[in-house]
C-alpha cells in the first residue's frame, strides 16, 4: 500500500489571543534509497510520491546514466523504515558507477549533504550556452504563479516545494512536488525523461529560492533557463554564467530579475499613453 502524501495531525493553534484545539494537514516525508544493481547510492529524505520519478532524475542529475534507457529494471520496496527505489542498469554502467561512489545522507533542505570530497560538489557542468530557446518576459513573469495552481499538495499542507517544466507558449506542460526543492526537481526530471520531453525544449520553474544544487541539476538535464520564486545564490548565478544559463529570480506577480543570458528573453516594449 502506498504511503499517504500527508496526514491530519492535532495541534494547538493561537491567533490573536485566542487559543483553538486543531487538526492540520501535514506532508510526510520518509528515506529513500536509491539502490543501483544491489548496492546504495544515496539515501534522502523525501515525500513519498512520485518514487520513480524521483530514483530516475536522480540517477539522471548525478550523472549515473545519461538517459532513462539505460535503466534496464525498477522496483520501489516498502520497509517500515522506508522506502528503496531499486534500479538496475545494462551492462558496463554498473563499472563506472564503481569508479565515482558516494554515499548522501542528509535532510531536505540541503542537496550536496555527503558529498565524499569538494570536487563532487563543484563538478564541472555541461553547457547550455548553444541553445538558442526564447521566453517571453510575460512567460517568465507569471510562471511562478502558474506554477502554485498546480500544487495539490501544498495547498493542503502548506508544507511542500514544486518544479514545473515551462514551454514556450504551452505554459507549464508538467509539475511535480515535494518537501524538498532538489527532489522535486529530481521528480520532474525523471518525470520528463519517462514521457519523452527534452528539458532543452523549455525553462524549469521552482517555488525556492536559487541554490547551487538547482543548477547542477538542470545544466545536467540539458535545460538553458531556470526561474525561481526567490533569491539566488552568488555562487549559483557564477556556475550558471559558466553554463550559458539563463537565470531569473523573484518572479512573481508579473515581474522577475534576469542575471544572466538575458538574450533568451523576449522583452516587450511598453506602451504609455
Amino acid at each position: 500500500m502506498a504511503r499517504p502524501a500527508h496526514r491530519s495531525l492535532p495541534g494547538i493553534a493561537w491567533r490573536r489571543g485566542q487559543r483553538a484545539e486543531i487538526h492540520r494537514a501535514l506532508p510526510e516525508e520518509v528515506p529513500v534509497a536509491v539502490v543501483i544493481d544491489g548496492s546504495t547510492l544515496a539515501v534522502m529524505m523525501a515525500s513519498p510520491g512520485d518514487i520513480r520519478d524521483f530514483a530516475i532524475g536522480f540517477a539522471l542529475g548525478e550523472g549515473v546514466v545519461a538517459s532513462a534507457e539505460e535503466i534496464t529494471g525498477f522496483e520501489v520496496v516498502e520497509h517500515a523504515a522506508g522506502i528503496e527505489a531499486r534500479l538496475w542498469l545494462r551492462a558496463g554502467r554498473a563499472a563506472e558507477l564503481a569508479r565515482r561512489r558516494r554515499f548522501m545522507a542528509g535532510p531536505v533542505g540541503c542537496g550536496l549533504c555527503g558529498i565524499d570530497s569538494l570536487e563532487a560538489a563543484m563538478r564541472p557542468l555541461p553547457s547550455v550556452a548553444d541553445n538558442a530557446l526564447r521566453l517571453s518576459a510575460a512567460e517568465i513573469g507569471r510562471a511562478t504563479d502558474d506554477l502554485r495552481t498546480r500544487q495539490p499538495l501544498h495547498a493542503r499542507t502548506q508544507g511542500t516545494h514544486a518544479a514545473g517544466f515551462l514551454r514556450p507558449g504551452a505554459g507549464l506542460v508538467m509539475v511535480r512536488e515535494d518537501v524538498g526543492r532538489h527532489n522535486a526537481l529530481d521528480k520532474l526530471i525523471g518525470a520528463m525523461a519517462r514521457a519523452g520531453i527534452d528539458p532543452a525544449e523549455g525553462a524549469f520553474v521552482m517555488t525556492s529560492r536559487l541554490s547551487v544544487e538547482l543548477v547542477q541539476k538542470a545544466a545536467m538535464a540539458g535545460a538553458p533557463i531556470l526561474i525561481a520564486v526567490s533569491a539566488p545564490t552568488a555562487h549559483a548565478l557564477r556556475l550558471a554564467e559558466g553554463a550559458g544559463m539563463t537565470l531569473a529570480a523573484f518572479a512573481r506577480d508579473g515581474g522577475f530579475d534576469a542575471w544572466t543570458r538575458p538574450d533568451r528573453i523576449i522583452f516587450e516594449a511598453q506602451h504609455v499613453a
